[in-house]
């Protein structure tokens, strides 16, 4: 399904270490404590997974050693519950093909922190304006000054409306996540996203799976992890298997959430029996 074109990120490298804390965590994860490499194929790599198995955790110490902006509340070497993963994220040896110059990392549990954080920059720079307008007086070549300052502040608040809309509240929690991702999504880079299906119906998810496959004609790569078998179904897409330990290559049908979901549809009858 994917060209050949030269990944942004190309692996991703954790050395057995003799001074981590390997009874703490994320130092006592399986995937962590004997060391890791893994490998990024193609512009799509899928973690899959159980939860506990530490998608998760790699992923997030990933943005950290990457610098990557947050789609959250606050930025991840600004979170305190991120502690032991900031120190993971010192660990870690990235092989890069290209540095990337854009992207975001993207946590599902977090994005009506992210809604907030854009509501309060709204706020705030509405706040700065009607400042600004109190200052005005009867020096004309001040308030041009002024006005020009007014009018600079309005066009970030036209920006922030344009890329988030003027109220994001009144979208669908499912509405609110595609068109975040429709926005921020614009520019050839590397995307790190953690369950970004969690509010996404399956016509969602097909939707959701239409922008990935156009980012990535115009040249970017994804880091996603995921529950959904639908999402993981994506033609041409790396799926690395977190139930093992390290973490290796696995085809869709050989996933145990797959498998679960097939047998499942089968025969639902057999397994709601023993609710």
């Amino acid at each position: 399904m994917f060209d050949l074109t030269p990944l942004w990120l190309r692996s991703i490298e954790i050395a057995p270490s003799t001074e981590a804390p390997t009874t703490q965590f994320p130092f006592n994860l399986p995937l962590i404590s004997a060391g890791l490499q893994v490998k990024l194929e193609c512009p799509v790599t899928f973690f899959a997974g159980e939860n506990g198995a530490g998608k998760s955790t790699l992923l997030e110490a990933l943005a950290l050693s990457c610098a990557l902006p947050t789609m959250g509340a606050r930025e991840v070497e600004q979170d305190p519950t991120l502690s032991g993963v900031n120190r993971l994220a010192n660990t870690m040896r990235l092989v890069w093909s290209r540095r990337a110059r854009h992207g975001f990392f993207f946590r599902a549990e977090d994005f009506f922190g992210f809604q907030g954080r854009i509501s309060t920059m709204k706020r705030e720079l509405q706040e700065q304006i009607a400042g600004y307008e109190a200052e005005m007086g009867e020096n004309v070549e001040a308030n041009k000054a002024i006005q020009r300052a007014i009018g600079f502040i309005r066009g970030q608040i036209y920006e922030l409306d344009a890329r988030y809309g003027r109220d994001p509240d009144a979208k669908s929690h499912g509405e609110a996540f595609l068109s975040a991702f429709r926005s921020r999504i614009s520019a050839p880079g590397l995307y790190l996203l953690d369950e970004p299906e969690a509010a996404l119906s399956p016509l969602r998810q097909m939707a959701f799976l239409k922008l990935v496959k156009d980012a990535v004609e115009a040249g970017s790569q994804f880091i996603i992890a995921t529950h959904s078998p639908l999402v993981l179904r994506m033609d041409g897409a790396q799926i690395l298997d977190f139930d093992a330990a390290p973490p290796s290559k696995c085809e869709w049908e050989d996933l145990a959430s797959v498998r679960l979901w097939s047998a499942f549809w089968s025969a639902p009858e057999s397994f709601l029996r023993r609710l």
